[in-house]
Protein backbone atom coordinates (compact mmCIF):
# COMPACT_ATOMS: atom_id res chain seq x y z
CA UNK A 1 0.00 0.00 0.00
CA UNK A 2 2.58 2.07 0.87
CA UNK A 3 5.13 0.88 -1.74
CA UNK A 4 4.60 3.30 -4.31
CA UNK A 5 4.94 6.36 -1.80
CA UNK A 6 8.26 4.89 -1.29
CA UNK A 7 9.49 4.89 -4.31
CA UNK A 8 8.30 8.19 -5.24
CA UNK A 9 10.08 9.81 -3.14
CA UNK A 10 13.64 7.67 -3.24
CA UNK A 11 13.53 9.16 -6.42
CA UNK A 12 13.02 12.52 -5.05
CA UNK A 13 15.59 15.41 -5.95
CA UNK A 14 17.44 16.81 -2.97
CA UNK A 15 19.61 19.42 -2.59
CA UNK A 16 23.44 18.20 -2.98
CA UNK A 17 22.19 14.37 -2.72
CA UNK A 18 23.80 13.64 -6.04
CA UNK A 19 26.88 15.10 -5.39
CA UNK A 20 30.06 12.65 -4.33
CA UNK A 21 33.99 11.92 -4.70
CA UNK A 22 36.64 14.62 -5.23
CA UNK A 23 37.47 16.85 -8.56
CA UNK A 24 39.66 19.74 -8.95
CA UNK A 25 40.84 22.23 -6.70
CA UNK A 26 38.79 25.40 -7.21
CA UNK A 27 38.98 28.66 -6.10
CA UNK A 28 39.37 29.22 -2.26
CA UNK A 29 36.70 31.99 -2.15
CA UNK A 30 34.01 28.92 -3.91
CA UNK A 31 35.20 26.38 -1.20
CA UNK A 32 34.56 28.95 1.62
CA UNK A 33 31.47 29.18 0.33
CA UNK A 34 30.59 25.69 -0.26
CA UNK A 35 31.90 24.54 3.19
CA UNK A 36 30.07 27.63 4.79
CA UNK A 37 26.37 25.88 3.21
CA UNK A 38 27.39 22.36 3.34
CA UNK A 39 28.31 22.41 7.31
CA UNK A 40 24.20 23.28 7.72
CA UNK A 41 22.97 20.77 5.07
CA UNK A 42 24.29 17.50 6.37
CA UNK A 43 21.80 17.13 9.52
CA UNK A 44 18.89 18.20 7.54
CA UNK A 45 19.93 15.73 4.59
CA UNK A 46 19.83 13.33 7.54
CA UNK A 47 16.53 14.08 8.23
CA UNK A 48 15.36 13.50 4.80
CA UNK A 49 17.03 10.01 4.55
CA UNK A 50 15.88 9.31 8.41
CA UNK A 51 11.80 9.98 6.86
CA UNK A 52 12.51 8.04 3.76
CA UNK A 53 13.72 4.87 5.60
CA UNK A 54 10.30 5.69 7.91
CA UNK A 55 8.32 5.23 5.22
CA UNK A 56 10.49 2.18 3.37
CA UNK A 57 9.48 0.33 7.02
CA UNK A 58 5.59 0.86 6.23
CA UNK A 59 5.63 -0.72 2.99
CA UNK A 60 4.51 -4.29 4.08
CA UNK A 61 0.72 -5.50 2.78
CA UNK A 62 -0.18 -5.81 6.14
CA UNK A 63 1.08 -2.71 7.55
CA UNK A 64 -1.84 -0.69 9.21
CA UNK A 65 -3.80 2.29 7.69
CA UNK A 66 -3.14 3.73 10.56
CA UNK A 67 0.10 2.93 11.20
CA UNK A 68 1.12 4.28 7.56
CA UNK A 69 -0.44 7.60 8.14
CA UNK A 70 1.24 7.97 10.99
CA UNK A 71 4.27 7.55 10.06
CA UNK A 72 4.15 9.28 6.63
CA UNK A 73 2.46 12.04 7.87
CA UNK A 74 5.44 12.88 10.22
CA UNK A 75 7.99 11.98 7.81
CA UNK A 76 6.47 14.25 5.89
CA UNK A 77 6.42 16.98 8.36
CA UNK A 78 10.07 16.41 9.01
CA UNK A 79 11.18 16.43 5.05
CA UNK A 80 9.43 19.92 5.15
CA UNK A 81 10.95 21.32 8.06
CA UNK A 82 14.44 20.28 6.19
CA UNK A 83 13.80 21.89 3.29
CA UNK A 84 12.86 25.18 4.84
CA UNK A 85 15.97 24.59 6.80
CA UNK A 86 18.04 24.42 3.43
CA UNK A 87 16.68 26.99 1.65
CA UNK A 88 17.68 29.15 5.02
CA UNK A 89 21.29 27.54 4.95
CA UNK A 90 21.69 28.90 1.05
CA UNK A 91 20.06 31.90 1.31
CA UNK A 92 22.40 32.64 4.82
CA UNK A 93 25.17 31.94 3.08
CA UNK A 94 25.08 34.48 0.78
CA UNK A 95 25.74 34.14 -3.52
CA UNK A 96 28.20 31.87 -4.24
CA UNK A 97 31.02 34.12 -5.73
CA UNK A 98 30.39 32.73 -9.22
CA UNK A 99 28.86 34.21 -12.20
CA UNK A 100 25.11 34.63 -12.10
CA UNK A 101 25.52 33.34 -8.05
CA UNK A 102 22.71 35.84 -6.90
CA UNK A 103 20.55 34.55 -9.42
CA UNK A 104 20.82 31.34 -9.01
CA UNK A 105 21.25 31.26 -5.10
CA UNK A 106 17.76 33.00 -5.39
CA UNK A 107 16.24 30.64 -7.11
CA UNK A 108 17.49 27.91 -5.59
CA UNK A 109 16.23 28.94 -2.30
CA UNK A 110 12.95 30.47 -3.75
CA UNK A 111 12.84 26.27 -4.77
CA UNK A 112 13.66 24.80 -1.71
CA UNK A 113 11.25 26.97 0.32
CA UNK A 114 8.44 25.88 -2.51
CA UNK A 115 9.58 21.91 -1.77
CA UNK A 116 9.02 22.55 1.85
CA UNK A 117 5.24 24.14 1.58
CA UNK A 118 4.76 20.69 -1.15
CA UNK A 119 5.91 18.41 1.21
CA UNK A 120 3.80 20.31 4.37
CA UNK A 121 0.49 20.12 1.95
CA UNK A 122 1.35 16.54 1.28
CA UNK A 123 1.50 15.66 5.16
CA UNK A 124 -1.80 17.76 5.35
CA UNK A 125 -3.65 15.38 2.54
CA UNK A 126 -2.14 12.03 4.29
CA UNK A 127 -3.90 13.43 7.64
CA UNK A 128 -7.33 13.85 5.82
CA UNK A 129 -7.10 10.37 4.74
CA UNK A 130 -10.08 7.97 5.79
CA UNK A 131 -7.64 5.00 7.73
CA UNK A 132 -11.61 3.11 8.63
CA UNK A 133 -11.89 2.24 4.78
CA UNK A 134 -8.75 0.16 3.24
CA UNK A 135 -9.93 0.31 -0.06
CA UNK A 136 -10.51 4.42 -0.22
CA UNK A 137 -7.77 5.14 1.88
CA UNK A 138 -5.02 2.90 -0.63
CA UNK A 139 -6.54 4.97 -3.20
CA UNK A 140 -5.45 8.20 -1.71
CA UNK A 141 -2.65 7.27 -0.96
CA UNK A 142 -1.73 6.64 -4.45
CA UNK A 143 -2.83 10.32 -5.11
CA UNK A 144 -0.51 11.16 -2.72
CA UNK A 145 2.41 9.11 -4.35
CA UNK A 146 1.49 10.85 -7.95
CA UNK A 147 1.54 14.49 -6.48
CA UNK A 148 5.12 13.24 -4.36
CA UNK A 149 6.56 12.18 -8.52
CA UNK A 150 5.59 15.71 -9.61
CA UNK A 151 7.36 16.87 -6.74
CA UNK A 152 10.42 15.58 -7.38
CA UNK A 153 10.32 15.84 -11.01
CA UNK A 154 9.63 19.61 -11.56
CA UNK A 155 11.23 22.92 -9.79
CA UNK A 156 14.62 21.65 -9.44
CA UNK A 157 16.26 23.56 -12.39
CA UNK A 158 18.40 26.13 -9.65
CA UNK A 159 19.37 23.65 -7.85
CA UNK A 160 20.88 21.36 -10.73
CA UNK A 161 22.61 24.61 -11.78
CA UNK A 162 23.67 25.46 -8.10
CA UNK A 163 25.69 21.75 -8.41
CA UNK A 164 26.93 22.63 -11.53
CA UNK A 165 30.15 23.91 -12.67
CA UNK A 166 32.90 25.26 -9.82
CA UNK A 167 30.49 25.35 -7.38
CA UNK A 168 29.41 21.71 -7.82
CA UNK A 169 32.86 20.54 -7.44
CA UNK A 170 33.44 22.88 -4.70
CA UNK A 171 30.40 21.22 -2.56
CA UNK A 172 31.29 17.79 -4.02
CA UNK A 173 34.60 18.04 -1.68
CA UNK A 174 32.51 18.76 1.11
CA UNK A 175 31.63 15.96 3.40
CA UNK A 176 28.32 17.21 4.74
CA UNK A 177 27.08 17.60 0.85
CA UNK A 178 27.46 14.03 0.24
CA UNK A 179 24.10 11.74 0.20
CA UNK A 180 23.62 10.36 3.82
CA UNK A 181 22.61 7.07 4.78
CA UNK A 182 19.57 6.60 7.29
CA UNK A 183 20.82 7.39 10.97
CA UNK A 184 23.19 5.54 12.33
CA UNK A 185 23.05 4.13 14.78
CA UNK A 186 19.45 3.62 14.25
CA UNK A 187 17.19 3.87 17.33
CA UNK A 188 17.28 0.25 19.66
CA UNK A 189 14.63 -2.47 18.25
CA UNK A 190 14.41 -0.54 15.00
CA UNK A 191 15.21 -2.57 11.94
CA UNK A 192 18.07 -1.35 9.74
CA UNK A 193 17.06 0.71 6.74
CA UNK A 194 17.37 -0.77 3.29
CA UNK A 195 18.79 1.74 1.16
CA UNK A 196 16.09 3.69 -0.83
CA UNK A 197 16.86 2.59 -4.54
CA UNK A 198 17.17 -1.20 -3.32
CA UNK A 199 14.12 -1.21 -1.62
CA UNK A 200 11.91 0.48 -4.23
CA UNK A 201 13.16 -1.93 -7.08
CA UNK A 202 12.61 -4.89 -4.96
CA UNK A 203 9.36 -3.46 -3.78
CA UNK A 204 8.38 -2.24 -7.19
Amino acid sequence: MNKKLAAALSGGAVLVLTLSGCSDDSDNKVDDWAKKVCDQVQPQLQKIADANADIQRQTADNSKPADVQATDSAAFQQISQAYKALGSAVDSAGPPPVDDGETTQKEAVKELNASSAAYAELKTKVDALDTKDQAKFADGLKGIADELNKISTSGDQALKKLQSGEVGTAMAKQKGCQKPTASSPPPAGSPAPASPSASASKKA
